[in-house]
């Protein structure tokens, strides 16, 4: 392992998010929409994963350099495309026009460490794996190879989950109804679910090195991310209020989180 050459890594993935979000959020305050970064959010990942191939040419097995930049480029550019196309002309999103309403201080200074900050540390800590397993000099082996499988399901999970839900928006006749067909029929969030897997999935492409165990605190933030706050925790809130009973009974018969057969009655929420 090159460890200057990982902390220096470190240092300048550093710098490009502070670029990264300062235009972003300078852009931001233009539209007067904050709602822009979660377009944002999963490119980000992708400058990260770029930032880190550059600089670590010569010092990491380039096989395992070049999966982890297209897996991570694969899942992140994908993410910000389907979330673009959601967004177009629906102008803020409604949590962040709430957020807004909630400012003290300067504005600057409240979307720094509200928004933007927030997301540069999360996205500084969560692309970890992809940062330490550009500098490790080992071929991928067995766990390199099962990381690109556990990827693929869970980028797969996530894509279709997406699609289908896109697909069910688009019909009329199902306007005010609740998704509950495919995958959304075995979990009530496949696109969350598949979000983590694929991160469990980068972080077995960093175990070339035995330090790369440490990196498993990136899929467990975002997995906690998902559930309890920016994902999971926020949408339901959401569905219950607005489509109460019905919703209610989709809990009952649908998991949580990981996919598991539709129960045939209510026996409480997974």
């Amino acid at each position: 392992m090159n460890w200057s050459g990982f902390a220096l890594n470190v240092v300048l993935c550093l710098a490009a998010a502070l670029v990264y979000f300062g235009v972003l959020m300078a852009v931001a305050i233009r539209i007067s929409n904050q709602s822009i970064i979660d377009i944002f959010w999963g490119p980000g990942f992708v400058l990260m994963a770029v930032v880190s191939y550059l600089a670590s040419t010569g010092s990491g097995d380039d096989l395992r350099r070049g999966v982890v930049l297209a897996l991570t480029a694969i899942w992140g550019l994908r993410l910000g495309v389907y979330i673009g196309n959601r967004n177009r002309g629906h102008g803020e999103d409604k949590r962040y026009t709430a957020l807004m309403r909630h400012r003290t201080g300067s504005l600057v200074g409240f979307l720094i460490r509200k928004i933007y900050g927030l997301q540069g540390v999360l996205l500084l800590v969560v692309s970890i794996p992809v940062q330490l397993a550009m500098y490790q000099s080992a071929s991928l082996g067995v766990l390199g190879f099962l990381g690109i499988a556990v990827w693929l399901v869970g980028f797969l999970f996530e894509a279709i989950g997406d699609a289908q839900l896109a697909r069910f928006k688009k019909d009329p006749a199902n306007e005010g109804r609740i998704m509950d067909r495919g995958l959304w029929a075995w979990t009530r969030h496949p696109n969350y679910f598949g979000d983590t897997v694929v991160w469990f999935g980068l972080w077995l492409l960093a175990l070339g090195h035995p330090a790369g165990v440490l990196t498993v605190i990136s899929p467990i933030v975002m997995m906690v991310l998902l559930l309890r706050f920016s994902g999971k925790a926020l949408l339901e809130r959401r569905m219950r209020r607005h489509r109460g009973a019905a919703y209610e009974e989709y809990i009952a018969r649908t998991s949580g989180f990981f996919p598991l057969p539709p129960r045939k009655r209510a026996t409480g929420a997974a």
